[in-house]
Order: C-alpha cells, then structure tokens, then sequence
C-alpha cells in the first residue's frame, strides 16, 4: 500500500498547479506507472481505469501529429475524475481523502479543458 500511497502522494502533488503546468513526458510517466499498477491489479474497475488512462496518452501523443485537443483531454480528465471518485468511495482511509482530491482536481480540470474550444 506504501508504494500505491507514495503515487498517489506524487501524483496529486503534481496536479496541484493545474494540468497545463505538467510537462507533457512528465504526464506520460505518471500515467504509464497508474496504468501498470490497475492493468496488474485483477480489479475489473481498475482495468477499466488504466483502459482510459490509455485514451489519455493517445490524445496527449497526438500532440507531435495533429496538436493537443483540449476538449477531448477534457472529456478523458473527466472520466478519470468520476472514476477515481468511485475507488475512493470504498478506498481504504488511508488513501481515501487524497483519492476524493484527485478526483476532484481530475473532474475540475476535465470541465476547464472541455469548456475550450
């Protein structure tokens, strides 16, 4: 759990200035480690999870091909968000409040960038 709880540590840290102030390879780190970690989980809810943490790197890649779509990074932040918000409902205490704060953080930031346009 020490492992988990240092990521989630990290992660919500790094999000606390705002999405658009992570470094792109910075995000793809971040986000490769969370899909790893719910791929090898056997938890169906965080298979699906890592599914759409996969939908995020694609449109963060896209970034060298097509731009950055920011209402479609939106869209997946969003998901993520309400995803995150369900494992925190049964997480843990240990990790439960920093689950609700990235999920929070995830819906708030989700609904700045899907507003774009």
């Amino acid at each position: 759990m020490s492992e988990f709880s240092d990521l989630l540590n990290s992660t919500v840290q790094s999000l606390s200035n705002g999405v658009t102030g992570l470094p792109i390879s910075a995000a793809m780190d971040t986000t490769e480690t969370w899909q790893q970690h719910f791929l090898q989980s056997g938890d169906p809810t965080l298979q699906n999870i890592a599914r759409e943490i996969g939908n995020l790197q694609s449109l963060l890649s896209s970034e060298k091909t097509a731009g950055l779509d920011g209402p479609a990074i939106g869209r997946s932040l969003s998901m993520l968000g309400s995803q995150t918000a369900e494992v925190a409902r049964t997480a843990p205490d240990a990790v439960r409040s920093n689950l609700t704060t990235l999920s929070d953080t995830l819906l708030r930031m989700g609904g700045q960038l899907e507003q774009e346009a």
